[in-house]
């Protein structure tokens, strides 16, 4: 049988097979001799010791579409990310690290601002307009009130969505206004899962239609950017890349140089302060990583 790891815990994984449930698997040692280690999201075959308890081994993975690190997952389609309006205040920074992360790794991301209902027209305008050119899908919702929850069900449909944010921002109620449909599966699902050890750590995957998976993935309060050179990080803004070739200098990094003409589209309003004012912050902070 052919299904999907949605979580794994203590050497344990748990393979949802569509029309047919949940098993409780064992990895066979040729994954360890070959140094694979299977994923939440991974597409695997599995040979069944017990119907009726629903165990099995897993015996083989299938090829990756792709595999994240952080978090450790394989074939994510896109990134849900969750900010609130409101209580708390978005912490952009988090956020822009979010997006180079995602970038890096070649997922697109779909930014979503919870708890509209505690927002003006005025503040969600500008939060659009900071990001309009960030090359992601800008979303509102009110997960409290239910509002903008048709058009997250949408965008999910058909896809594997990683959902990060950090604590507080409203994913768990998101997820419930998503998959109330599924609570009586997912519960009995969740007793299963929660079996042994379990804790907030480690990402799942939750089956929320047919072909539709979100993977919960614990809140996270910091995220360092890795394997990238200063030099390279205005790559991985968007809406820089109108002007890359058509400033002054070659090479030129849209800091300090005269005749840029990103900060000319800054001062023109074409590009978000906000955003600008985290590049250089994360530019100095790689020029300070390669000094140590």
């Amino acid at each position: 049988m052919t299904g999907k790891i949605m979580k794994g815990i203590g050497g344990f994984y748990y393979v949802y097979v569509e029309g047919s449930g949940l098993y409780e698997c064992r990895a066979r040692g040729i994954f360890r001799n070959k140094k694979m280690k299977p994923n939440v999201g991974d597409v695997v075959d599995i040979d069944i010791l017990s119907e009726e308890e629903k165990t099995g081994n897993l015996v083989k993975i299938h090829k990756r579409k792709n595999q994240l690190i952080r978090p450790m997952a394989a074939n994510v389609d896109q990134a849900l990310v969750i900010f609130a309006v409101h209580e708390p205040e978005p912490n952009f920074h988090l956020l822009n690290r979010f997006l180079i992360t995602m970038e890096q790794q070649e997922i697109p991301v779909i930014i979503c601002f919870n708890k509209t209902d505690l927002a003006t027209t005025e503040q969600m305008q500008q939060l659009e307009k900071d990001y309009e050119n960030s090359g992601c899908q800008v979303i509102f919702q009110a997960a409290a009130t239910g509002e903008g929850i048709t058009q997250i069900e949408e965008l999910l449909r058909g896809k594997t969505t990683i959902m990060a944010g950090p604590s507080g921002v409203g994913k768990s109620s998101t997820l419930n206004c998503i998959s109330k449909e599924k609570q009586m599966e997912t519960g009995a699902v969740s007793e299963k899962i929660k079996r042994g050890k379990h804790t907030t750590r480690h990402s799942e995957l939750i089956h929320i239609g047919e072909d539709t998976y979100l993977m919960d993935t614990p809140g996270f309060s910091s995220l360092f950017l890795e394997n990238i050179e200063k030099e390279d990080l205005k790559y991985y803004f968007p809406e820089f890349e109108p002007y890359e070739n058509t400033c002054r200098f070659n090479g030129c990094c849209h800091i300090h140089e005269p005749g840029c003409e990103v900060k000319k589209a800054l001062e023109e309003g074409k590009i978000s302060k906000l955003r600008y004012d985290d590049y250089c912050m994360f530019y100095e902070e790689l020029a300070q990583q390669k000094k140590w």
